[in-house]
Protein backbone atom coordinates (compact mmCIF):
# COMPACT_ATOMS: atom_id res chain seq x y z
CA UNK A 1 0.00 0.00 0.00
CA UNK A 2 1.42 3.24 -0.94
CA UNK A 3 1.40 5.09 2.29
CA UNK A 4 1.25 8.62 0.63
CA UNK A 5 -2.02 7.96 -1.28
CA UNK A 6 -3.27 6.40 2.51
CA UNK A 7 -6.36 7.52 3.88
CA UNK A 8 -7.33 6.98 7.50
CA UNK A 9 -10.82 6.06 8.66
CA UNK A 10 -10.78 9.52 10.37
CA UNK A 11 -10.15 11.12 7.33
CA UNK A 12 -13.26 9.53 6.04
CA UNK A 13 -15.11 10.45 8.91
CA UNK A 14 -14.06 14.05 8.47
CA UNK A 15 -15.54 13.79 5.08
CA UNK A 16 -18.65 12.77 6.28
CA UNK A 17 -19.03 15.73 8.43
CA UNK A 18 -17.83 18.12 5.97
CA UNK A 19 -20.45 16.32 3.11
CA UNK A 20 -23.66 15.60 4.98
CA UNK A 21 -22.62 17.10 8.57
CA UNK A 22 -26.46 17.01 9.55
CA UNK A 23 -27.20 13.22 8.52
CA UNK A 24 -27.28 10.61 11.54
CA UNK A 25 -24.01 9.09 12.44
CA UNK A 26 -24.85 7.34 15.51
CA UNK A 27 -27.52 6.30 17.11
CA UNK A 28 -28.12 4.33 21.14
CA UNK A 29 -30.83 4.51 23.25
CA UNK A 30 -32.61 7.33 21.88
CA UNK A 31 -29.64 9.31 21.52
CA UNK A 32 -28.98 10.66 18.27
CA UNK A 33 -25.80 12.10 17.05
CA UNK A 34 -24.72 13.10 13.48
CA UNK A 35 -21.80 13.15 11.20
CA UNK A 36 -20.63 16.65 12.54
CA UNK A 37 -21.18 16.30 16.27
CA UNK A 38 -19.78 12.07 16.18
CA UNK A 39 -16.64 14.32 14.22
CA UNK A 40 -16.45 16.76 16.72
CA UNK A 41 -16.78 14.29 19.67
CA UNK A 42 -14.06 12.31 18.15
CA UNK A 43 -11.57 14.80 17.89
CA UNK A 44 -12.59 16.03 21.54
CA UNK A 45 -11.19 12.16 22.25
CA UNK A 46 -8.04 12.77 20.27
CA UNK A 47 -7.01 15.65 22.09
CA UNK A 48 -7.52 14.65 25.37
CA UNK A 49 -5.74 11.58 24.78
CA UNK A 50 -2.99 13.84 23.45
CA UNK A 51 -2.77 15.93 26.79
CA UNK A 52 -2.28 12.71 28.28
CA UNK A 53 0.96 12.52 26.29
CA UNK A 54 -0.61 8.99 24.54
CA UNK A 55 -0.06 9.38 20.47
CA UNK A 56 0.53 7.03 17.31
CA UNK A 57 0.76 2.70 18.81
CA UNK A 58 -0.01 3.88 22.70
CA UNK A 59 -3.21 1.49 23.70
CA UNK A 60 -5.99 2.75 25.15
CA UNK A 61 -8.43 -0.30 26.61
CA UNK A 62 -11.74 -0.27 27.34
CA UNK A 63 -14.14 -2.78 29.25
CA UNK A 64 -17.95 -1.99 28.22
CA UNK A 65 -21.15 -2.65 26.79
CA UNK A 66 -21.81 -1.26 23.68
CA UNK A 67 -22.69 2.92 24.09
CA UNK A 68 -21.89 5.84 22.95
CA UNK A 69 -18.79 6.97 25.05
CA UNK A 70 -17.58 3.20 24.26
CA UNK A 71 -17.77 4.00 20.36
CA UNK A 72 -16.23 7.34 20.71
CA UNK A 73 -13.02 6.47 22.66
CA UNK A 74 -12.68 3.10 20.57
CA UNK A 75 -12.74 5.38 17.21
CA UNK A 76 -11.27 8.60 18.79
CA UNK A 77 -8.36 6.77 20.28
CA UNK A 78 -7.92 5.13 16.89
CA UNK A 79 -8.17 8.51 14.80
CA UNK A 80 -5.23 9.89 17.64
CA UNK A 81 -2.98 7.54 16.51
CA UNK A 82 -3.58 5.22 19.28
CA UNK A 83 -4.49 1.22 19.28
CA UNK A 84 -7.91 0.72 20.63
CA UNK A 85 -8.24 -2.34 23.02
CA UNK A 86 -11.74 -3.10 23.46
CA UNK A 87 -12.66 -6.26 25.61
CA UNK A 88 -15.19 -8.29 27.50
CA UNK A 89 -16.64 -7.58 30.88
CA UNK A 90 -18.13 -11.40 30.52
CA UNK A 91 -14.21 -12.52 31.24
CA UNK A 92 -12.65 -13.58 34.59
CA UNK A 93 -12.16 -11.05 36.99
CA UNK A 94 -8.13 -12.19 36.60
CA UNK A 95 -8.19 -13.25 32.94
CA UNK A 96 -9.69 -9.47 32.51
CA UNK A 97 -6.40 -7.96 34.23
CA UNK A 98 -4.08 -10.26 32.55
CA UNK A 99 -5.38 -9.02 29.47
CA UNK A 100 -5.03 -5.11 30.26
CA UNK A 101 -1.78 -5.92 31.50
CA UNK A 102 -0.88 -7.96 28.70
CA UNK A 103 -1.97 -4.70 26.30
CA UNK A 104 0.55 -2.52 27.63
CA UNK A 105 -2.30 -0.35 27.81
CA UNK A 106 -1.86 2.95 29.55
CA UNK A 107 -5.44 4.74 29.53
CA UNK A 108 -8.23 2.12 31.01
CA UNK A 109 -11.90 3.19 30.82
CA UNK A 110 -14.70 1.01 32.16
CA UNK A 111 -18.79 1.80 32.77
CA UNK A 112 -20.14 1.12 36.48
CA UNK A 113 -21.27 -2.34 35.94
CA UNK A 114 -17.69 -3.96 34.98
CA UNK A 115 -16.28 -1.86 38.46
CA UNK A 116 -16.63 -4.97 40.25
CA UNK A 117 -14.53 -7.09 37.44
CA UNK A 118 -11.86 -4.60 38.25
CA UNK A 119 -12.24 -3.34 42.08
CA UNK A 120 -8.51 -3.48 42.59
CA UNK A 121 -7.13 -4.17 39.22
CA UNK A 122 -7.13 -0.38 38.95
CA UNK A 123 -4.14 -0.37 41.71
CA UNK A 124 -2.37 -3.36 39.85
CA UNK A 125 -1.88 -1.50 36.68
CA UNK A 126 1.31 0.18 36.72
CA UNK A 127 1.37 1.11 33.37
CA UNK A 128 -1.35 3.15 33.81
CA UNK A 129 -0.84 6.79 32.92
CA UNK A 130 -1.60 9.14 35.72
CA UNK A 131 -5.18 10.08 35.00
CA UNK A 132 -5.30 7.31 32.77
CA UNK A 133 -7.92 5.48 34.85
CA UNK A 134 -11.68 6.61 33.69
CA UNK A 135 -15.41 5.50 34.39
CA UNK A 136 -17.16 5.84 31.20
CA UNK A 137 -20.68 6.43 33.07
CA UNK A 138 -19.61 7.41 36.53
CA UNK A 139 -16.51 8.68 38.47
CA UNK A 140 -15.14 8.66 41.83
CA UNK A 141 -11.98 8.89 43.79
CA UNK A 142 -10.70 6.21 41.57
CA UNK A 143 -12.19 6.58 38.25
CA UNK A 144 -12.24 9.89 36.79
CA UNK A 145 -15.26 11.31 34.69
CA UNK A 146 -14.74 10.50 31.50
CA UNK A 147 -17.41 13.18 30.17
CA UNK A 148 -15.50 15.77 31.61
CA UNK A 149 -12.26 14.67 30.64
CA UNK A 150 -13.66 14.94 27.05
CA UNK A 151 -16.17 18.07 27.35
CA UNK A 152 -12.43 19.77 28.13
CA UNK A 153 -10.88 18.87 25.46
CA UNK A 154 -10.78 20.63 22.18
CA UNK A 155 -12.47 19.76 18.77
CA UNK A 156 -10.35 21.18 16.37
CA UNK A 157 -8.98 18.94 13.54
CA UNK A 158 -5.38 18.19 14.04
CA UNK A 159 -3.57 18.05 10.90
CA UNK A 160 -2.97 14.50 9.47
CA UNK A 161 0.93 15.46 9.09
CA UNK A 162 0.69 15.98 12.57
CA UNK A 163 -0.74 12.84 13.41
CA UNK A 164 1.31 10.81 11.19
CA UNK A 165 -0.80 8.11 10.81
CA UNK A 166 0.73 5.18 8.60
CA UNK A 167 -1.13 1.85 6.98
CA UNK A 168 1.61 -0.46 8.88
CA UNK A 169 0.47 1.36 12.59
CA UNK A 170 -1.78 -0.37 15.10
CA UNK A 171 -5.49 0.08 14.72
CA UNK A 172 -7.06 -2.14 17.35
CA UNK A 173 -6.07 -5.33 19.40
CA UNK A 174 -8.90 -7.97 19.83
CA UNK A 175 -8.60 -10.78 22.09
CA UNK A 176 -9.08 -14.23 21.42
CA UNK A 177 -10.18 -16.83 23.67
CA UNK A 178 -6.99 -18.57 25.06
CA UNK A 179 -6.42 -22.70 25.35
CA UNK A 180 -4.11 -21.75 28.49
CA UNK A 181 -2.98 -18.39 30.57
CA UNK A 182 -3.44 -15.33 28.73
CA UNK A 183 -5.64 -14.94 25.71
CA UNK A 184 -4.13 -13.87 22.39
CA UNK A 185 -3.87 -10.18 21.38
CA UNK A 186 -4.59 -10.26 17.77
CA UNK A 187 -3.11 -6.93 16.13
CA UNK A 188 -4.89 -5.57 13.08
CA UNK A 189 -3.54 -2.45 11.24
CA UNK A 190 -5.04 0.86 10.15
CA UNK A 191 -3.69 -1.01 6.39
CA UNK A 192 -5.56 -4.33 7.46
CA UNK A 193 -8.41 -2.84 8.51
CA UNK A 194 -8.48 -0.28 5.28
CA UNK A 195 -9.02 -3.84 3.40
CA UNK A 196 -12.05 -4.70 4.79
CA UNK A 197 -13.65 -1.36 3.39
CA UNK A 198 -13.78 -2.79 0.08
CA UNK A 199 -17.07 -4.42 1.07
CA UNK A 200 -18.29 -0.48 1.39
CA UNK A 201 -19.07 -0.45 -2.13
CA UNK A 202 -19.75 -4.34 -2.59
CA UNK A 203 -22.64 -5.01 0.03
CA UNK A 204 -24.40 -1.48 -0.55
CA UNK A 205 -23.01 0.23 2.53
CA UNK A 206 -23.38 3.94 1.30
CA UNK A 207 -24.55 6.97 2.84
CA UNK A 208 -28.59 5.55 2.62
CA UNK A 209 -27.32 2.46 4.43
CA UNK A 210 -28.41 1.78 8.48
CA UNK A 211 -26.63 -0.83 10.02
CA UNK A 212 -28.56 -2.05 13.10
CA UNK A 213 -25.15 -3.22 15.42
CA UNK A 214 -25.96 -5.38 18.03
CA UNK A 215 -23.07 -7.79 18.94
CA UNK A 216 -20.23 -5.95 21.04
CA UNK A 217 -17.92 -3.62 20.33
CA UNK A 218 -15.33 -5.75 21.61
CA UNK A 219 -15.72 -8.49 19.36
CA UNK A 220 -14.19 -8.43 15.15
CA UNK A 221 -17.61 -9.59 14.08
CA UNK A 222 -19.11 -6.28 14.90
CA UNK A 223 -16.04 -4.80 13.00
CA UNK A 224 -17.26 -6.60 9.59
CA UNK A 225 -19.77 -4.50 9.73
CA UNK A 226 -19.60 -1.50 11.11
CA UNK A 227 -16.04 -0.56 9.26
CA UNK A 228 -17.74 -0.24 5.77
CA UNK A 229 -20.42 1.68 7.25
CA UNK A 230 -18.35 4.29 8.64
CA UNK A 231 -16.41 4.44 5.70
CA UNK A 232 -19.38 4.92 3.23
CA UNK A 233 -21.03 6.89 5.47
CA UNK A 234 -24.24 4.88 6.39
CA UNK A 235 -25.87 5.45 10.34
CA UNK A 236 -25.10 3.16 12.80
CA UNK A 237 -27.88 1.85 15.14
CA UNK A 238 -26.65 0.54 18.11
CA UNK A 239 -27.94 -1.61 20.89
CA UNK A 240 -26.01 -1.75 24.37
CA UNK A 241 -27.37 -5.64 24.24
CA UNK A 242 -29.11 -7.86 21.73
CA UNK A 243 -32.68 -9.19 22.49
CA UNK A 244 -34.76 -10.19 19.86
CA UNK A 245 -38.20 -7.99 20.23
CA UNK A 246 -35.94 -4.95 20.75
CA UNK A 247 -33.60 -5.71 17.55
CA UNK A 248 -36.98 -6.01 15.97
CA UNK A 249 -38.34 -2.85 17.01
CA UNK A 250 -35.30 -0.85 16.20
CA UNK A 251 -35.57 -2.50 12.59
CA UNK A 252 -38.92 -1.15 12.20
CA UNK A 253 -38.20 2.44 13.46
CA UNK A 254 -35.21 2.96 11.60
CA UNK A 255 -35.98 0.80 8.48
CA UNK A 256 -32.68 -0.79 8.59
CA UNK A 257 -30.99 -2.00 5.83
CA UNK A 258 -27.90 -3.86 7.09
CA UNK A 259 -27.09 -6.62 10.23
CA UNK A 260 -24.31 -8.19 10.82
CA UNK A 261 -25.62 -10.96 13.58
CA UNK A 262 -24.38 -14.09 14.32
CA UNK A 263 -25.62 -17.68 14.16
CA UNK A 264 -27.85 -17.72 17.44
CA UNK A 265 -29.15 -14.69 16.82
CA UNK A 266 -30.61 -15.36 13.98
CA UNK A 267 -32.03 -18.25 15.61
CA UNK A 268 -33.75 -16.61 18.36
CA UNK A 269 -35.43 -14.39 16.47
CA UNK A 270 -36.62 -16.62 14.18
CA UNK A 271 -38.03 -18.32 16.89
CA UNK A 272 -39.52 -15.75 18.33
CA UNK A 273 -43.46 -15.63 18.22
CA UNK A 274 -43.61 -11.89 17.17
CA UNK A 275 -41.29 -11.83 14.10
CA UNK A 276 -43.66 -12.03 11.91
CA UNK A 277 -45.66 -8.71 13.62
CA UNK A 278 -42.61 -6.02 12.36
CA UNK A 279 -41.80 -4.76 9.27
CA UNK A 280 -38.59 -5.76 7.58
CA UNK A 281 -38.87 -4.71 4.30
CA UNK A 282 -36.45 -2.07 3.96
CA UNK A 283 -33.50 -4.98 4.93
CA UNK A 284 -31.16 -5.13 1.70
CA UNK A 285 -27.84 -7.12 3.41
CA UNK A 286 -27.54 -9.63 6.31
CA UNK A 287 -24.42 -10.71 7.68
CA UNK A 288 -23.57 -13.79 9.58
CA UNK A 289 -19.90 -14.90 10.95
CA UNK A 290 -17.86 -16.14 13.71
CA UNK A 291 -19.72 -19.77 13.77
CA UNK A 292 -21.09 -21.97 10.30
CA UNK A 293 -24.79 -21.38 9.88
CA UNK A 294 -26.81 -23.94 9.94
CA UNK A 295 -28.42 -25.33 6.48
CA UNK A 296 -32.03 -25.20 7.48
CA UNK A 297 -31.57 -22.06 9.32
CA UNK A 298 -30.51 -20.17 6.36
CA UNK A 299 -32.66 -21.60 4.55
CA UNK A 300 -35.44 -20.13 7.06
CA UNK A 301 -34.00 -16.54 7.00
CA UNK A 302 -34.58 -17.02 2.68
CA UNK A 303 -37.90 -17.92 3.16
CA UNK A 304 -39.03 -14.91 5.98
CA UNK A 305 -36.65 -12.25 5.92
CA UNK A 306 -36.30 -9.67 2.97
CA UNK A 307 -32.94 -8.91 1.63
CA UNK A 308 -29.61 -11.06 0.87
CA UNK A 309 -28.27 -12.78 3.26
CA UNK A 310 -24.23 -13.27 2.78
CA UNK A 311 -22.04 -15.87 5.22
CA UNK A 312 -18.75 -14.63 5.75
CA UNK A 313 -16.63 -17.67 6.87
CA UNK A 314 -13.01 -15.94 8.38
CA UNK A 315 -10.68 -15.60 11.30
CA UNK A 316 -9.98 -12.46 13.48
CA UNK A 317 -6.70 -13.39 12.34
CA UNK A 318 -7.59 -12.89 8.56
CA UNK A 319 -6.39 -15.24 6.23
CA UNK A 320 -8.49 -17.17 4.62
CA UNK A 321 -12.31 -15.75 4.12
CA UNK A 322 -15.13 -17.54 2.20
CA UNK A 323 -18.47 -15.71 1.21
CA UNK A 324 -21.68 -17.71 0.38
CA UNK A 325 -24.36 -15.63 -0.88
CA UNK A 326 -27.10 -17.63 0.06
CA UNK A 327 -29.92 -16.42 -1.93
CA UNK A 328 -27.58 -16.62 -5.10
CA UNK A 329 -26.49 -20.10 -4.19
CA UNK A 330 -29.63 -21.88 -2.55
CA UNK A 331 -28.18 -25.41 -3.60
CA UNK A 332 -25.14 -24.62 -1.20
CA UNK A 333 -26.34 -23.71 1.82
CA UNK A 334 -24.70 -26.92 3.34
CA UNK A 335 -21.13 -24.67 2.80
CA UNK A 336 -19.52 -21.03 3.80
CA UNK A 337 -19.12 -20.31 -0.10
CA UNK A 338 -16.08 -19.79 -2.58
CA UNK A 339 -12.80 -17.56 -1.11
CA UNK A 340 -13.30 -14.16 -1.36
CA UNK A 341 -11.80 -12.16 -4.51
CA UNK A 342 -8.71 -11.16 -2.50
CA UNK A 343 -8.50 -14.38 -0.57
CA UNK A 344 -6.44 -17.81 -1.60
CA UNK A 345 -7.81 -20.53 0.69
CA UNK A 346 -6.71 -23.96 0.27
CA UNK A 347 -6.94 -27.61 1.93
CA UNK A 348 -3.38 -29.45 3.34
CA UNK A 349 -3.30 -32.56 5.39
CA UNK A 350 -1.43 -33.39 8.91
CA UNK A 351 2.16 -33.25 6.85
CA UNK A 352 1.46 -29.80 5.50
CA UNK A 353 0.95 -31.40 2.22
CA UNK A 354 -2.03 -29.78 -0.37
CA UNK A 355 -5.17 -31.82 -1.04
CA UNK A 356 -6.98 -31.39 -4.02
CA UNK A 357 -10.66 -31.02 -4.47
CA UNK A 358 -12.82 -33.55 -2.43
CA UNK A 359 -10.44 -34.17 -0.05
CA UNK A 360 -10.74 -33.57 3.78
CA UNK A 361 -7.87 -31.58 5.81
CA UNK A 362 -7.05 -28.70 7.35
CA UNK A 363 -7.70 -24.99 5.72
CA UNK A 364 -5.34 -22.24 5.52
CA UNK A 365 -5.43 -19.14 3.80
CA UNK A 366 -4.18 -15.73 2.84
CA UNK A 367 -4.88 -12.17 1.68
CA UNK A 368 -4.20 -8.74 1.85
CA UNK A 369 -5.98 -8.47 5.09
CA UNK A 370 -4.12 -10.54 7.56
CA UNK A 371 -3.38 -9.34 11.13
CA UNK A 372 -0.27 -8.39 12.25
CA UNK A 373 0.42 -10.65 14.53
CA UNK A 374 -0.37 -12.21 17.64
CA UNK A 375 0.77 -9.21 20.16
CA UNK A 376 3.91 -9.91 21.50
CA UNK A 377 3.85 -13.83 20.85
CA UNK A 378 5.96 -14.10 17.71
CA UNK A 379 6.17 -17.84 18.23
CA UNK A 380 2.86 -18.05 17.92
CA UNK A 381 2.16 -16.15 15.34
CA UNK A 382 4.77 -17.94 13.65
CA UNK A 383 3.21 -21.47 15.12
CA UNK A 384 0.04 -20.95 12.65
CA UNK A 385 1.81 -20.20 9.80
CA UNK A 386 2.18 -22.94 6.55
CA UNK A 387 4.28 -22.01 3.40
CA UNK A 388 3.34 -23.67 0.22
CA UNK A 389 5.37 -25.27 -2.52
CA UNK A 390 5.81 -21.40 -4.14
CA UNK A 391 6.97 -19.53 -1.09
CA UNK A 392 3.25 -17.87 0.05
CA UNK A 393 2.89 -18.00 3.46
CA UNK A 394 -0.87 -19.00 4.78
CA UNK A 395 -2.42 -18.83 8.09
CA UNK A 396 -3.41 -22.44 9.28
CA UNK A 397 -7.44 -21.97 10.34
CA UNK A 398 -7.55 -25.05 12.25
CA UNK A 399 -10.85 -25.96 11.11
CA UNK A 400 -10.89 -29.24 8.82
CA UNK A 401 -13.01 -28.85 5.77
CA UNK A 402 -12.84 -29.94 1.76
CA UNK A 403 -13.67 -27.94 -1.24
CA UNK A 404 -16.64 -29.35 -4.14
CA UNK A 405 -16.13 -28.88 -7.48
CA UNK A 406 -17.78 -25.87 -8.07
CA UNK A 407 -15.06 -24.20 -5.30
CA UNK A 408 -17.26 -24.11 -2.46
CA UNK A 409 -16.15 -24.59 0.84
CA UNK A 410 -17.68 -27.15 3.11
CA UNK A 411 -16.36 -27.28 6.93
CA UNK A 412 -16.59 -30.48 8.54
CA UNK A 413 -15.07 -30.00 11.91
CA UNK A 414 -12.89 -28.50 14.57
CA UNK A 415 -9.64 -29.52 14.21
CA UNK A 416 -9.21 -28.65 18.03
CA UNK A 417 -12.00 -28.47 20.20
CA UNK A 418 -13.43 -25.05 20.35
CA UNK A 419 -17.17 -24.90 21.68
CA UNK A 420 -18.71 -21.94 19.72
CA UNK A 421 -21.53 -20.50 21.80
CA UNK A 422 -23.49 -17.68 21.09
CA UNK A 423 -20.54 -16.03 19.04
CA UNK A 424 -17.54 -16.57 20.68
CA UNK A 425 -14.90 -19.25 21.18
CA UNK A 426 -14.45 -21.55 24.46
CA UNK A 427 -11.79 -23.73 24.69
CA UNK A 428 -12.72 -27.13 26.01
CA UNK A 429 -9.04 -27.27 27.96
CA UNK A 430 -9.84 -24.44 29.69
CA UNK A 431 -12.46 -25.65 31.31
CA UNK A 432 -11.34 -29.13 31.63
CA UNK A 433 -8.59 -27.90 33.74
CA UNK A 434 -10.73 -26.03 35.93
CA UNK A 435 -12.96 -29.58 36.39
CA UNK A 436 -9.27 -31.08 37.08
CA UNK A 437 -8.23 -29.43 40.08
CA UNK A 438 -11.62 -30.67 41.76
CA UNK A 439 -10.20 -33.15 44.19
CA UNK A 440 -12.94 -35.87 43.37
CA UNK A 441 -12.78 -35.83 39.92
CA UNK A 442 -10.43 -37.86 38.39
CA UNK A 443 -10.74 -37.53 34.72
CA UNK A 444 -12.75 -34.84 32.43
CA UNK A 445 -13.91 -33.74 29.39
CA UNK A 446 -16.26 -30.61 28.46
CA UNK A 447 -17.70 -31.02 24.96
CA UNK A 448 -19.98 -29.06 22.96
CA UNK A 449 -23.88 -30.22 22.40
CA UNK A 450 -26.60 -28.57 20.17
CA UNK A 451 -28.47 -25.18 22.39
CA UNK A 452 -31.26 -23.59 20.63
CA UNK A 453 -30.56 -20.21 22.73
CA UNK A 454 -26.75 -20.15 21.88
CA UNK A 455 -26.10 -22.31 19.05
CA UNK A 456 -23.25 -24.44 21.33
CA UNK A 457 -23.29 -25.09 25.11
CA UNK A 458 -20.56 -26.57 26.90
CA UNK A 459 -21.31 -29.86 28.93
CA UNK A 460 -18.56 -31.58 31.07
CA UNK A 461 -18.55 -35.48 31.46
CA UNK A 462 -16.37 -36.23 34.92
CA UNK A 463 -15.01 -39.55 36.38
CA UNK A 464 -14.82 -38.99 40.12
CA UNK A 465 -12.23 -40.24 42.31
CA UNK A 466 -12.58 -44.15 43.95
CA UNK A 467 -14.88 -43.50 46.66
CA UNK A 468 -15.97 -39.77 46.53
CA UNK A 469 -19.60 -38.38 47.14
CA UNK A 470 -19.77 -35.04 46.03
CA UNK A 471 -22.64 -35.23 43.43
CA UNK A 472 -22.74 -33.74 40.39
CA UNK A 473 -24.62 -30.26 41.25
CA UNK A 474 -22.38 -29.24 43.69
CA UNK A 475 -19.05 -30.02 41.47
CA UNK A 476 -20.54 -27.92 38.49
CA UNK A 477 -21.10 -24.90 41.07
CA UNK A 478 -17.64 -24.93 42.36
CA UNK A 479 -16.20 -25.33 38.49
CA UNK A 480 -18.60 -22.69 37.41
CA UNK A 481 -17.52 -20.13 39.88
CA UNK A 482 -13.93 -20.30 38.67
CA UNK A 483 -14.71 -19.56 35.28
CA UNK A 484 -15.57 -16.28 33.36
CA UNK A 485 -19.49 -15.77 32.89
CA UNK A 486 -19.17 -16.57 28.60
CA UNK A 487 -17.65 -19.62 29.62
CA UNK A 488 -19.49 -21.37 31.79
CA UNK A 489 -20.78 -24.96 31.94
CA UNK A 490 -24.75 -25.94 31.52
CA UNK A 491 -24.75 -29.18 32.54
CA UNK A 492 -22.19 -31.71 34.11
CA UNK A 493 -22.76 -35.57 34.13
CA UNK A 494 -20.93 -37.94 35.60
CA UNK A 495 -19.68 -41.27 33.57
CA UNK A 496 -17.74 -44.39 35.08
CA UNK A 497 -14.85 -43.48 32.26
CA UNK A 498 -14.21 -41.71 29.52
CA UNK A 499 -13.54 -43.77 25.48
CA UNK A 500 -10.29 -43.12 24.36
CA UNK A 501 -7.86 -44.01 21.74
CA UNK A 502 -5.09 -45.92 21.94
CA UNK A 503 -3.36 -43.48 22.44
CA UNK A 504 -4.61 -42.25 25.26
CA UNK A 505 -6.67 -39.35 23.78
CA UNK A 506 -10.15 -39.00 24.86
CA UNK A 507 -12.66 -39.61 21.96
CA UNK A 508 -14.46 -36.50 21.64
CA UNK A 509 -16.65 -36.99 18.69
CA UNK A 510 -18.01 -40.05 20.20
CA UNK A 511 -18.54 -38.54 23.05
CA UNK A 512 -20.71 -35.91 21.48
CA UNK A 513 -22.34 -37.79 18.57
CA UNK A 514 -25.54 -38.92 20.81
CA UNK A 515 -26.24 -35.46 21.50
CA UNK A 516 -26.35 -34.60 18.05
CA UNK A 517 -27.65 -37.09 16.31
CA UNK A 518 -30.67 -35.95 18.27
CA UNK A 519 -30.95 -32.83 16.18
CA UNK A 520 -30.31 -34.60 12.93
CA UNK A 521 -26.93 -33.65 12.78
CA UNK A 522 -23.32 -35.13 13.54
CA UNK A 523 -21.40 -34.24 16.47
Amino acid sequence: MNDDAFHTLGDMIAAHAAARPDALALACEGRELSWSELDRRLWRVAHALRGLSLGRGDKVALVSRNSIEAFELFFGAVRAGCCAVPLSGMSAPETLRLMIEDSDAKVLAISAENRELLETAGRQLPQLVEGGLLGLDFSDGVYGSYGAWVSAASDAAIDAVELGIGPRDDFNIIYSSGTTGVPKGILHSHAMRAGQLVRADRWGFEPAAINLMSTPIYSNTTMAALLPTLAGGGATVMMPKFDEEGFLELSQRYQVSHAMLVPVQYQRLLANRRFSDFDLSSYRMKLCTSAPLREQTKAELLERWPGDLIEIYGLTEGGAVCLLNARRHPDKLHTVGRPSPMSDVRIIDEQGKELPVGEIGEVVGRQKVMMTGYYKKPEATAAIMWQSPDGLVFQRTGDMGRFDTDGFLQLLDRKKDVIISGGFNIFAVDLETVLMKHPDVSDAAVIGIPSERWGETPVGLIVRTEGATTQAPAILEWANGQLGKNQRLSALELRDSLPRNAIGKVLKRELREPYWKAQGAEG
